[in-house]
């Protein structure tokens, strides 16, 4: 089977100046995952591979550079779900792992578990050989002034570039056939301390089925994790696979879209997905102002958010 990769870096009000190293973001995170899935690697491997580029991207609102909680302090969470086993690895509320998503990964693989938090998780990443750091490692001088800001007078989005948003995820098709879906986040500005959104919950900001595809969200999470939206647009994709081939070939963009309308109409909430139907076909949607985001073309080519 042919491989298929797309990856996305948070769906919000992304300011001109941030544009282009949104875009060159995504491309490197493509780069990372197509060199895998090219060789014949595992739809796994890409997906890590994607998103530590995007977790280790300060313009992202994952891994170094987040956004910090009312206390000053770096939370992180992050899944990743195996399409054919229907496995998930997933963490929150995670302070001194820098890459989240290398963690889920251990959890999907060697824990008997499907979501650690906290203290447990960062535990079990010394027990997986994982390296931990110091919490002020992911703290930048950009999110501390932004919050330092919130903190003396009213929270702004103003204070925040990213403040709708900057989560990131990929989803990939290796040429064995498996999707696996992945997502990472730093969460909210200026959240309660220990709050979860919807990015490491099952169904919620993320979702694999090989049967149907993958999905990865981005958005305000309490809205998305009311729709459960990544369950919701897999099933989509699942009630489509019976429909006509010209049918077939729009199904990943009409299920996005009409997740992203659900999620307006139903939660009142702002977001975005991306997606990979199970015979690679991409799509996403998105109702802010940009969402950054990145596919590889059936010629091999990397289509990039404008």
């Amino acid at each position: 089977m042919k491989p298929s990769l797309i990856v996305h870096g948070g769906a919000w009000a992304i300011p001109d100046e941030f544009v282009e190293d949104c875009r060159a973001g995504c491309r490197r995170a493509l780069e990372a995952g197509w060199e895998i899935l090219a060789r014949g690697g595992s739809a796994l491997d890409a997906v890590e591979a994607a998103i530590v580029v995007l977790e280790d991207d300060p313009v992202f609102d994952a891994g170094t550079g987040s956004h910090l909680n009312r206390e000053g302090r770096v939370e992180l969470d992050a899944i990743v779900m195996d399409g054919k086993s229907l496995k998930a690895g997933a963490v929150a509320v995670v302070e001194r792992v820098r890459n989240p998503i290398r963690l889920a990964r251990k959890v999907l693989e060697s824990c008997e578990h499907m979501m650690l938090v906290g203290a447990g998780a960062e535990q079990f990443a010394v027990e997986q050989g994982l390296p931990v750091c110091d919490p002020e490692e992911l703290v930048i001088e950009r999110e501390r002034a932004a919050w330092r800001r919130c903190r003396e007078g009213a929270h702004s989005w103003e204070h925040h570039f990213g403040h709708e948003g900057g989560t990131v995820g990929a989803v990939a098709l290796d040429r064995e056939g498996n999707v696996v879906a992945g997502t990472s986040t730093g969460g909210t500005c200026c959240k309660r301390p220990g709050r979860v959104g919807d990015s490491p919950l099952v169904g919620c900001g993320c979702y694999a089925d090989v049967q149907a595809g993958g999905v990865s969200c981005t958005g305000w999470g309490e809205a998305i994790m009311k729709i459960v939206m990544a369950k919701t647009a897999v099933d989509y994709l699942r009630h489509s696979a019976a429909a006509h081939p010209a049918q077939q070939a729009a199904a990943p963009h009409a299920a996005a879209s009409a997740c992203v309308r659900l999620l307006a109409e139903r939660a009142g909430g702002r977001g975005g997905l991306i997606l990979l139907d199970r015979d690679g076909r991409p799509g996403f949607a998105f109702n802010t102002p940009r969402m950054a985001y990145g596919y590889v073309a059936p010629d091999g080519s990397f289509v990039v958010s404008p």
